[in-house]
């Protein structure tokens, strides 16, 4: 194989050689980074405990339940631990950077999400401290100046403080969790906001937006959820109770179906990508009929020269794949 006349093809057209080489640059990083995407997307579903239950308004995901709910529910043969979920809604700095804020019960959230592990601060603090929070590792690393033993200074949005001035919670540790658990939140004790709206520091209606329930082992899921939404099947606020794998992935759903979306665009960058390396194998075909009827002259085979010219297109190939891939996993 002469390998020198590959390198001497590559040149010859040196601007079409980078911009194919470009294009399918383009065109990969696209596929990949559409396809980390839609990973990510449905990683909440996949990493979903088989022994955890949500439960919500039957209305909206934003209609709150009554804190008045948790006793009845707690107290439904086959739920272990339970605890409420509040969107908080703050913001650091830049209203637009935005990472979730939950207000949960502390005591129990270890319990109902046992692959949350404290990697760094004092878990006594945390439990101690009304004003406390746990920020997980990505957060930690976004904000390198939160660090267990500081103070956290939040603006809100949902719950603005009626003197206009910021939250300030406690950093009482750093948590890593696998998923469904975000390693980009924060938890801190819904007690805190509670007993704030109660003294009228901001605007506060009892109540929350989930409860969450960890089942105990070997009982029958599907009954525990039926009871739970039979409870409140006539009021005052009909629930929705479905496994943690379902209610992600409805809560993915709510803004389209996002994997077919990125399915169709994937196809038609694939399609783009053939039409492309086609047209480019086509030109330098017939670009190069003298040159291969000087090579058999020669002596060289047929199969020599479409080694050549495949050998061509792979290294176009290969280099246009490493660019794209590389870009994306960058």
């Amino acid at each position: 194989m002469p390998f020198s006349l590959l390198w001497h093809n590559l040149r010859r057209h040196w601007m079409r050689s980078l911009l194919t080489i470009g294009s399918l640059g383009i065109a990969l990083f696209l596929i990949t980074a559409l396809r980390a995407l839609v990973n990510s997307l449905e990683a909440g579903v996949r990493g979903a405990a088989g022994n955890r239950i949500v439960v919500g308004s039957d209305v909206s995901l934003w209609v709150q339940l009554p804190t008045s709910y948790q006793a009845r529910i707690a107290e439904v043969p086959g739920v272990e631990a339970l605890l409420k979920w509040q969107w908080f809604g703050g913001y650091y700095k830049d209203p637009a950077d935005l990472f979730a804020q939950w207000a949960v019960d502390k005591h129990v959230l270890f319990d109902v999400y046992p692959e949350m592990k404290l990697v760094a601060g004092s878990m006594d603090e945390f439990l101690a401290r009304r004003d406390a929070c746990l920020i997980g590792t990505e957060l930690a690393a976004t904000y390198p100046e939160w660090k267990p033993g500081t103070t956290i200074r939040l603006l809100g949005n949902t719950y603005p403080r009626t003197d206009g001035g910021a939250w300030q919670f406690y950093c009482a540790g750093v948590y890593e969790a696998r998923m469904p658990v975000d390693n980009r939140s924060m938890f801190f004790d819904y007690e805190y906001l509670e007993r704030a709206g109660e003294a009228g520091e901001t605007m506060y209606w009892p109540g929350c937006m989930l409860y969450v329930a960890r089942t105990a082992d070997g009982v029958d899921q599907t009954r525990v959820i039926e009871d739970i939404d039979r409870l409140y099947e006539n009021g005052p606020q009909k629930t929705k109770t479905q496994p943690e794998s379902e209610f992600n992935r409805q809560f993915v759903s709510m803004v389209g179906n996002i994997p077919a979306l990125m399915a169709a665009i994937g196809g038609a960058v694939s399609f783009a990508i053939v039409i492309a390396a086609l047209n480019t194998m086509l030109m330098a075909s017939r670009e190069r009929t003298r040159d291969i009827g000087i090579m058999k002259a020669l002596g060289f085979t047929d199969g020599v020269a479409f080694g050549l010219m495949l050998s061509e297109s792979l290294a176009i190939s290969v280099a246009g794949g490493v660019l794209g891939i590389g870009t994306a996993l960058a």
